[in-house]
């Protein structure tokens, strides 16, 4: 491609609303452009990156034995009620009617759509197991759609699913997709770790998320310095403490505290630590009742492990002010266990304080010297937090980090909860119907391409790893408007690296070094060759690597050669 003949501009100022990095250098190069909210067109440079990462995608996983198919982005909405997510799904399913009053969806996922294809095409145990996947456009109905193409409501994603006998045999493909994932996105040149991970709205039993690393990714992912364990900090055990809970040593003691409605203002009040302090939220019980939980003040309560608690409300809902006022006689920011009227569940850590601060229940006043036991009855504990540096692994080996990341993958099995509402079956070896056992398997394609901007970049633009670099070489022609010398040689290279493989892009624009060059790295192109007279005369090229400070001479004479090599060493992703 030559340069003169891109039409697209690159912005000098960015739209105040490009938050993170990817959204900014995505538009400031080009790569894309804002129709509407969430709602964005793939110029042709983002494009050639789209289409990387999906080529990769789509060799990796027909080579793990998958069946490429294309359904609709439009389903029929009896579907979505067979299955029960007609309702459950929630505001972010985008329900359409058409002139005939029938009701239809725009597809956030298609479990639905290829339940109903496997229960019509699939009539035995002999045609399984089976893995169909494809590449489409999916919606989701965001109430914010943010950072780009990182949270957009319309996005590419490759979702796969699997459909199986019995679960040995769900436990085998489950595999092969976890391999097929880490040589898609090492293939990628991305940094990333497979993680454990809650199933969210999909269902089943059992997830990996793939997240590549990076500081702004919006998830927080936890693992551990002794072995390979890791998870999403929203699945990680926070374990009990080792040691036993001390015995009460002060006195039970009401003390005032004006204006103290959080644990930073009690703490600067009172001068206590945090985490001799315990917070009280009152969730809603799956009863109708009221529930309080109870974690220590220097922890904050996960939300994912307490609506999988015996009595609380899933999802999880924190209870109204009104109806704690009235129920419980408390405000929030003075509620605390001793005498408090409901169901009390206590965080590990919290139930082996002893001498502890806690709201009073009444406003304005706190509880010094609080003991479980001898104040407040015997807990009922459970492990209600979100780990933090410095944990002890549940594996046993080692300690919790936590670091930052971007999910670009997840695998889910699934289990029957598909084709079991679809009535989805096949005949096993003795005629009978036996319900099939499903895997899902989805990429974000357009979040990968985000994802790996958000981990390679710097002050002057885009470093994309070499796989997915919309072009791997830059041709730089110093002169290009007066030299015929350069204009010759550079027409030249072009034609062999482009005969090479080599993707070369040609800036041939009658421009300043300086500009070209910095278009150049604000696109990321990782090779960078400059044609000039005095480096023609001495039979040499200046090359430099995107990431280096430092030029380089590479030879007129086998600068396709020269090249390869180069890009043959390659930006290795790390699992």
């Amino acid at each position: 491609m030559r340069l003169s003949a891109y039409p697209i501009v690159n912005l000098k100022e960015v739209p105040a609303d490009a938050e993170i990095v990817s959204h900014q250098l995505m538009l400031r190069a080009g790569l894309i452009r804002r129709l509407s909210a969430g709602l964005y067109s793939w110029m042709p440079m983002g494009l050639r990156v789209l289409r990387k990462v999906e080529a990769i995608v789509r060799e990796e996983m027909n080579r793990a034995g998958a069946l490429e198919i294309l359904m609709p982005t439009i389903q029929p909405a009896e579907l979505w009620q067979e299955s029960g997510r007609w309702v459950e799904y929630g505001p972010e399913l985008l329900r359409l009617t058409d002139r005939h009053d029938r009701g239809y969806v725009y597809g956030p996922t298609h479990e639905e759509v290829v339940t109903d294809i496997a229960r019509r095409e699939l009539r035995t145990y002999r045609q399984l197991p089976v893995n169909f996947y494809q590449i489409q456009l999916k919606f989701r109905d965001e109430i914010r759609p943010r950072f780009g193409v990182m949270r957009a409501r319309e996005f590419i994603m490759k979702d796969a699913y699997s459909f199986h006998a019995d679960e040995a045999s769900l436990d085998e493909a489950y595999r092969r997709m976890h391999d097929a994932y880490q040589r898609i996105f090492t293939r990628c040149g991305l940094s990333f770790r497979a993680v454990q991970a809650d199933n969210g709205s999909i269902g089943g039993t059992g997830s990996q998320e793939f997240h590549v690393l990076a500081p702004s990714g919006e998830d927080a992912i936890v693992f551990s310095d002794g072995d390979d364990y890791a998870a999403n900090l929203e699945m990680a055990p926070a374990l009990p403490p080792a040691t036993a809970r001390p015995a009460p040593a002060a006195p039970l003691n009401e003390v005032a505290t004006p204006k103290a409605h959080t644990i930073a203002d009690l703490v600067r009040q009172l001068g206590v630590p945090a985490s001799q302090c315990v917070k009280t939220l009152i969730v809603d019980g799956e009863a109708g009742d009221l529930v309080a939980l109870v974690v220590r003040g220097d922890h904050e309560l996960n939300a994912i492990k307490a609506q999988k608690l015996e009595h609380v409300a899933s999802p999880l809902r924190m209870a109204a002010p009104d109806r704690i006022r009235t129920e419980l006689g408390g405000e929030i920011g003075s509620l605390g266990p001793i005498g408090l009227r409901c169901r009390l569940i206590v965080d590990h850590a919290a139930a082996a304080l002893a001498d502890f601060v806690s709201g009073a229940n009444k406003p304005g006043y706190h509880l010094t010297g609080c003991n479980w036991g001898r104040d407040a009855a015997e807990p009922v504990t459970a492990d209600l937090r979100n780990v933090v540096d410095g944990d002890p692994s549940p594996t046993g080996t080692g300690r919790l980090s936590i670091t930052r990341g971007i999910e670009v993958g997840h695998i889910f099995k699934l289990g029957t909860k598909y084709s079991a509402a679809l009535s989805a079956a096949v005949a096993d070896e003795n005629g009978q119907p036996v319900t099939m056992h499903m895997g899902c398997y989805g990429i974000g394609v357009t979040r990968v391409v985000a994802a790996a901007i958000e981990q390679n970049n710097d002050a002057a633009g885009i470093i994309w790893p070499d796989p997915i670099a919309p072009f791997k070489v830059l041709l730089v022609p110093m002169n290009w408007a007066k030299s015929a010398r350069v204009r010759e040689v550079s027409e030249r290279l072009y034609a062999e690296l482009e005969a090479a493989g080599l993707e070369p892009l040609l800036d041939d624009r009658d421009a300043r070094p300086g500009v070209k060059f910095a278009d150049g790295e604000l696109y990321g192109i990782p090779h960078r060759i400059v044609i000039g007279e005095r480096g023609l005369d001495a039979g040499v090229l200046e090359y430099r690597q995107r990431r280096a400070t430092d030029n380089e001479d590479a030879p007129l004479d086998g600068l396709a050669a020269f090249l390869a090599e180069r890009i043959a060493r390659g930006t290795p992703g790390s699992v």
